[in-house]
């Protein structure tokens, strides 16, 4: 199992965020992983990222105890995250930027020539080629979105986690990240995806996990989850899962 996180808590002074949730995210799928708000989610890609420490529980990556270890050395493991809110270093260019995840990245080569090449690389994938030595404070939120998949891309990690990068999209620029994730999944990269839009969840996911007041009430297939009573209870007054999958057209549609 890529990823095994088992009895994982996590509380701030005295409201639990995160309550004994276990679960196990399989290599070489793309899993998506869907709730309320505050349900707990991007808390979670936190602890597994290390950019918050859980308060008890255990966090395994490829069999070896990631729980204490430090952000950037979760990164070398490979694992590696995009922001809800884009975090890019804003006083440095699209190019510098995807240079440091290819620095500080699994298997990171401290060759300058090489770092060059291997970012520019990445901003081609993204279309972003066009926008190397830019500012990122010129760039559109569209753009940025785009670097900071690229970012992410750049520490070629084995596990990615994807959170809310479609937020604010428009529905063309939505599709196309989508087809981009099925083309990263493709080439070997598991991800675990925090979505709101189900339809994008529903035709990309192949195992979806459910939050709800920091607690997983349900996992499984698109089909499982969305005919779980739980997880539709857990919905109502939002969406209702259930017609959500009726209503749900192909990602690329």
């Amino acid at each position: 199992m890529l990823l095994e996180i088992a009895g994982v808590a996590k509380a701030f002074g005295g409201l639990l965020a995160l309550s004994g949730v276990t679960l196990q995210v399989q290599a070489g799928r793309i899993h998506g992983l869907i709730g309320p708000n505050g349900a707990g989610k991007t808390t979670l890609f936190n602890v597994i990222t290390g950019v918050s420490a859980a308060s008890s529980g255990t966090v395994r990556f490829e069999g070896r105890d990631i729980t204490r270890l430090r952000p950037h050395l979760i990164t070398a493991q490979g694992v590696s995250r995009t922001y809800q809110l884009v975090r890019p270093f804003y006083e440095l260019t699209a190019l510098e930027n995807v240079k440091v995840g290819v620095l500080f990245g699994r298997g990171a080569t401290s060759h300058i020539a090489n770092v060059e090449d291997e970012a520019m690389g990445f901003l081609e994938r993204l279309g972003l080629a066009g926008k190397a030595d830019q500012l990122v404070a010129e760039l559109n939120l569209g753009e940025r979105k785009r670097l900071e998949i690229a970012k992410a891309l750049a520490a070629r990690p084995r596990l990615i986690l994807f959170d809310e990068v479609l937020a604010g999209l428009n529905p063309a620029e939505a599709a196309q990240a989508v087809r981009l994730f099925q083309d990263i999944n493709a080439s070997g990269t598991t991800i675990l995806m925090i979505e709101h839009n189900m339809q994008v969840i529903m035709a990309a996911c192949a195992h979806i996990f459910v939050l709800h007041h920091g607690e997983l009430i349900g996992q499984g297939s698109p089909q499982e989850v969305t005919n779980d009573p739980k997880v539709v209870e857990a919905y109502l007054g939002q969406r209702d899962l259930r017609l959500e999958r009726h209503r749900r057209k192909p990602a690329h549609a």
